[in-house]
């Protein structure tokens, strides 16, 4: 049995994670206040199977309580109760965005700015997020994209030895995704941006993919890619690691950098491991 404590930025997709677990059949509690959560495994613990996974939500909905978190794992943990802690983390701008598309106040928002409230949430969850075993960067994730990983990370099938493998493209002009494991910069390959039938397509298209791999640089540093991640895959799993974040990345993430992430995910998932992939940059600029 296993104990995931779900926590992060209010905003950052806690409420999708909770659904995503309770699809898998695995019990789940919302806003749980910290000191309860010994006592709540130990009542758990008498009906549970060994594979039971429950997913415990804790924030700082919970005010001063919240506070008491680290102590309360720690006597969890003393206990003999197997548990990690998921932290759900996004940018300010998509923070912000999501409050005022739902309406909603921020729980440290009081009548302040709604920024002061998102700076003070990271101030009190920077020590958790510290001992967190992982962090999702939810920013550029839909509710379903979010659901897909905690499926595959956290669902039955992946506690054989399976690891989720994230290829995410993305343009160095908007940044580095803050949540990858390793980057790679493929720049040096031909840019279908300067062919003005091209220029307007993206890697998702069969035009582009075919004019970025009729370069042999391009053939060659895919196959070394692939050799490399294959290579490593089994590795991390050995060492315990359940996500791989691969970023691949061009100037403005629509055309190389798309066609080898989609290639990449496209091995990877044939080579038969949990693969998935996503381009965050593909609409921007467009």
């Amino acid at each position: 049995m296993k104990f995931i404590i779900v926590t992060g930025l209010s905003g950052a997709g806690k409420t999708q994670v909770v659904k995503a677990f309770e699809d898998m059949g695995d019990y789940c509690v919302d806003n749980m206040p910290p000191e309860l959560i010994p006592k709540f495994a130990e009542i758990y613990h008498k009906s549970a199977e060994p594979d039971d996974c429950v997913a415990l939500v804790c924030d700082i909905r919970g005010g001063d309580m919240f506070r008491k978190l680290s102590g309360s794992l720690d006597e969890l943990a003393e206990l003999g109760y197997e548990y990690e802690i998921l932290f759900l983390d996004a940018s300010d701008e998509v923070l912000i965005r999501r409050y005022k598309e739902t309406r909603r106040i921020h729980p440290l928002g009081g009548r302040g700015r709604l920024t002061d409230g998102i700076a003070k949430e990271r101030m009190m969850l920077a020590a958790v997020k510290e001992k967190a075993a992982k962090i999702i960067d939810t920013t550029q994730l839909s509710a379903a994209q979010l659901r897909q990983q905690i499926r595959a990370v956290y669902g039955k099938e992946s506690k054989f030895g399976g690891m989720l493998v994230h290829v995410m493209s993305f343009g160095f002009k908007y940044g580095l995704p803050l949540d990858a494991d390793l980057v790679f910069d493929v720049r040096f390959l031909p840019n279908p941006f300067y062919v003005p039938e091209l220029k307007e397509h993206t890697g998702l298209e069969v035009c582009i993919r075919d004019f970025v791999m009729a370069s042999e640089d391009s053939r060659v540093f895919l196959e070394k890619l692939t050799d490399l991640t294959e290579f490593l895959i089994p590795r991390y799993i050995n060492e315990g690691k359940s996500q791989l974040v691969i970023g691949i990345g061009c100037t403005g993430g629509h055309h190389r950098s798309v066609t080898l992430a989609e290639s990449l995910y496209s091995a990877v998932s044939n080579a038969g491991y949990n693969a998935t992939v996503s381009h965050r940059d593909i609409k921007k600029g467009i």
